[in-house]
This record gives C-alpha cells, structure tokens and sequence, in this order.
C-alpha cells in the first residue's frame, strides 16, 4: 500500500475547505481517508491553517509520501517536519553514495 499524505475537499462550491490526510494513492481525492492531519481554510484571512506535526512525522516516518501541495502547506505551519524529513533523506542519499564507492 502506497500512503500519500495530500488535500481532501470539503464544503460547497464556491466556499471550499480541504483536510490534510493520509491516504492509500490509489484512493479517489474525496475519498476514504486512514487519518486526519490538519485541515486549511484559503478564504479566511487570519490563521487558516492547522497541522498536527507528531502524526505528519508519524506517516512520514513510515514511507508516506506527500503531494506538492501538501508538503507546501506543512512547511508554512510546521517547517521542523520538512527539515528533518530533508535531513533524512539527505543522511540516505550519502549513506548510499559511500556503499557504492567500496
């Protein structure tokens, strides 16, 4: 199972809200959803924007992946997330280097 934390689509036309979940990718846009995350609001103006960073860490930590959207909205409510997911991936990328050069 392919897990994929992105945007779901909430509320009416024209006043659309999205949640930030974890999903298998195979999964429609709307459609089932295994967590909740966080959830975004582009209409208001004042803070619209809630992340739970410990469950996005969780499911990042276990191979989720993120869509582009998602991982723009977790680095502006929780850069820490993003920085240490780069750092690991960063950490793989070296250790793989120095196994290929023995």
């Amino acid at each position: 199972m392919a897990l994929m934390i992105r945007l779901r689509q909430q509320g009416r036309s024209n006043a659309q809200t999205y949640r930030l979940v974890v999903t298998d990718k195979k999964n429609p846009r709307d459609g089932k959803y295994i967590e909740k995350l966080g959830w975004y609001n582009p209409l208001r103006n004042e803070q619209s924007l809630s992340v739970e960073s410990e469950k996005v860490q969780f499911w990042l930590d276990r191979g989720a992946e993120m869509s582009e959207k998602a991982k723009a909205l977790i680095k502006r409510a929780a850069p820490e997330v993003i920085s240490s997911f780069n750092k690991k991936k960063e950490d793989k990328r070296l250790r793989l280097k120095a196994k290929i050069k023995k």
